[in-house]
């Protein structure tokens, strides 16, 4: 006999990815789902502005623009599973749901966290607005790049609140022997869980593990109005005494995936590094 556990543990998954993950930093969930693998995005145009006329009769406020309101359905590309075998003697003394919970909470943060940010931030570096040619990082310089991303973005229009700087632990190690980066480190706890570790200039500076980032990544200038990442546990099921196991088995399903939005990759930018 199946147990269908999906919808007592999506709020599992929610929660450790809230709690766990960066990428909620610097991705939105600005989008609808429109099936088990596709989800739908809305884009609406705008007016441009007129001068009023007070003689203008019917048409004082100018000629009436259609705004073109289109969706777009992105199909999700990674769809990926995991199994595992809960023995009948732990679960004895555990129960089934506990066990299942628990471990679901270590395969969530263990294996399916580390693989869906590693997509992610590749995602991101790929579909960029701004990718500048690879360059050597140093204490020297490191300030005038970051500065130089700031005003890309701030000619962009990208709004200067919630902006994030995703740096990885060398390059944190370079920014605090910069003579110019003065970081501001009063962080809320919640925010230091989330690897925010100080604000420079208005945004947050999140260090990453290297493995969870492209190769050669120096850093990413970004706002989460660029990138929309949908997460979806789609399937958790228990199979009590499957044939040739003691125990249960437990099969799970999660499908994502990353989109850096065309009218908003300006929101980006990546600062690679040069081959070591």
């Amino acid at each position: 006999m199946a147990i269908d556990l999906v919808t007592q543990y999506q709020g599992l998954v929610d929660e450790k990815f809230s709690a766990e993950s960066k990428r909620s930093l610097v991705t939105n969930k600005d989008y609808k789902w429109t099936g088990a693998h596709s989800i739908k995005i809305y884009k609406v145009s705008t007016a441009e502005m007129n001068d009023y006329s007070r003689n203008g009769g019917s048409n004082r406020y100018g000629t009436p623009e259609d705004l073109d309101a289109t969706t777009e359905e992105m199909v999700l590309k990674k769809d990926r599973s995991f199994t595992f075998v809960l023995d009948k003697l732990d679960q004895e003394e555990t129960g089934l749901a506990l066990a299942a919970g628990t471990a679901l909470e270590r395969q969530v943060r263990e294996k399916v966290i580390p693989e869906v940010d590693t997509y992610t931030y590749n995602v991101m570096a790929e579909g960029a607005g701004f990718k500048p040619d690879a360059l050597k990082l140093t204490a020297d310089n490191i300030y005038k790049q970051i500065i130089t991303a700031s005003k890309c973005l701030d000619d962009s229009e990208v709004p200067e609140t919630e902006r994030c700087i995703i740096v990885t632990p060398d390059t944190y190690l370079i920014m605090k022997e910069s003579k110019d980066i003065v970081l501001d480190t009063e962080v809320g706890a919640d925010m230091r869980l989330k690897g925010v570790i100080g604000n420079l200039d208005g945004c947050n500076v999140i260090k990453i593990p290297s493995i969870r980032l492209p190769k050669n990544f120096g850093f990413m200038m970004c706002h989460k109005i660029a990138t929309t990442a949908p997460l979806k546990l789609e399937n958790y099921k228990a199979h009590e005494d499957a044939p040739g196991y003691s125990g249960t088995l437990v099969e799970g399903r999660i499908c994502y995936d990353a989109f850096v939005l065309e009218n908003k990759k300006t929101g980006i930018y990546y600062q690679a590094q040069p081959e070591a």
